[in-house]
């Protein structure tokens, strides 16, 4: 099963846990999605009325927690840390693979020493084997480890749950490149028809080409008969010349 299939199934499961329980009742489950190794994707959890119940509550903590799997980093637990509940390790697992996917969204050549820092990692050895292990493994992410510039190379990563605010940077991103696609493909056309021109202009001035070889053939040939004639013609004055004088 690839992961899309395996996102959307936890997905509509944990949907549907949520949307028959309580408020009050919701924050095991909260703390279960966010600690599932497959899930990388809460928006949808986010949406259903009964989570959205919990703002204002003593359990509105869990909805800060469902909300920074969403939307946020490991960098943002630590400098919220004690307006939340402690994570768990699973938990603390989960949030550092989404800060690998924040990070790649950014950038597709990420330094060590910008993963070390946010990932809290000690060392270069520890760094791989996470990306290798953690990341590369669950499929969330594809790339090459560059040992010798000391960088990760992403080739694949798989998006996020999409922050506030940023869909209307996506559709503004995505109009821009439809203009310059629609651009791309009038230009394209351009030379499509500049091509077709100079080709029919290939093809006339091939055509006058072969038309004046033709023409200069023929008239070499005429010329070619017409010097044979004239040579026939004076032999045969000559051979009637000798034969008058031989009489």
């Amino acid at each position: 099963m690839d992961i899309e299939q395996k996102q959307a199934e936890l997905i509509d499961h944990f949907v549907n846990q949520a949307s028959t329980l309580k408020a009050s009742a919701l924050w095991p489950l909260i703390i279960e999605a966010t600690s599932h190794p497959s899930l990388f994707a809460f928006s949808e959890i986010l949406s259903v009325p009964t989570v959205a119940e919990l703002q204002g509550t003593e359990n509105s903590l869990y909805l800060d927690v469902l909300r920074l799997f969403a939307h946020g980093t490991w960098t943002d637990y630590k400098n919220n840390a004690g307006h939340l509940p402690q994570l768990v390790p699973d938990q603390v697992l989960k949030l550092k693979q989404l800060t690998v996917l924040t990070l790649a969204e950014m950038n597709k050549v990420l330094p060590y020493d910008q993963l070390m820092q946010e990932l809290d990692v000690t060392n270069v050895r520890e760094l791989e084997d996470f990306l290798i292990n953690e990341c590369m493994y669950a499929g969330i992410v594809r790339g090459k480890l560059d040992q010798l510039r000391r960088c990760f190379e992403v080739q694949f990563a798989a998006g996020r749950d999409l922050r506030p605010g940023q869909l209307g940077n996506m559709l503004q991103t995505l109009s821009n490149w439809l203009a310059t696609s629609d651009n791309l493909l009038v230009s394209i056309q351009e030379k499509i028809k500049w091509a077709d021109s100079m080709s029919e202009l290939d093809k006339k001035h091939r055509k006058d080409v072969d038309d004046r070889v033709e023409e200069v053939k023929k008239s070499l040939s005429l010329k070619k008969l017409q010097t044979v004639s004239r040579q026939t013609l004076t032999s045969e004055g000559t051979r009637r010349s000798t034969l008058n004088l031989v009489e």
